[in-house]
């Protein structure tokens, strides 16, 4: 294992993790006001709500695919009947399904940023630089797809479960030996993916932790029309 290796899949993790944590718990506390997306709607409508919507459904689709795919036990699988063959062409069915929508979405949002007038002259340099982040990310994910499909066993997918899986139980070198010998693509969206949550607590992405779920489990509310004498 070179010195790289231990840093970039055994030490960074937590790093970029802690940032995440400590970052947006101390943005939340100091920053309320901050803590929000800052929506352009007012100064574009149609193309923010298609691309919204797209890259929307398409990243919350990929995101539990991901947090699925990679942190469920090997054993459950098993148990389900779930083969290490079957679970990559579902993975790369969904993913590829969802990431075409996500990549269809975010295109339309980062054509929006750059080029209205008005939206750019509204944007911030994180704004800018978390799309094109997001973008590199997803088109690594997308080219992950047929580099899968050239081996079609799953061996690569059963690494990298095993360095999610590891890392999460605070084994890092059993994480960095998994991940070792998989595909220069996949470690590149691994490295991309840890810096989102470095610079997470620093970008509108914090929003996502703001959700508003209450809407779910609150009460209705009637609303009346007052009439006039």
């Amino acid at each position: 294992m070179s010195h790289f290796s231990i840093f970039a899949f055994g030490i960074y993790p937590y790093i970029a993790m802690a940032v995440m944590f400590i970052g947006s718990w101390i943005r939340y506390d100091r920053e309320q006001y901050t803590w929000k997306a800052s929506s352009s709607q007012m100064l574009e409508k149609r193309q923010l709500h298609i691309g919204s919507v797209l890259f929307h459904v398409g990243v919350i689709g990929i995101f539990f695919g991901h947090f699925v795919g990679l942190l469920t036990p090997l054993a459950v699988w098993h148990a389900l009947g779930v083969t290490a063959e079957f679970k990559q062409l579902l993975a790369m069915g969904a993913g590829g399904l969802f990431g075409v929508i996500c990549f269809a979405g975010l295109t339309i949002l980062i054509r929006r940023r750059l080029t209205n007038p008005r939206v750019r002259a509204t944007s911030k340099k994180m704004d800018i630089i978390i799309l094109l982040m997001l973008y590199g990310q997803l088109i690594l994910g997308l080219i992950s797809i047929p580099v899968s499909g050239g081996h079609l066993d799953g061996a690569e997918m059963l690494k990298l479960m095993a360095w999610a899986q590891n890392i999460m139980t605070f084994n890092s070198v059993a994480a960095v030996e998994a991940i070792s010998d998989v595909n220069i693509v996949f470690k590149l969206h691994v490295i991309l993916g840890m810096t989102l949550f470095v610079v997470f607590p620093f970008s509108r992405l914090v929003h996502m932790l703001s959700a508003p779920l209450q809407y779910l489990t609150r009460a209705p509310q009637i609303v009346r029309r007052k009439v006039s004498r």
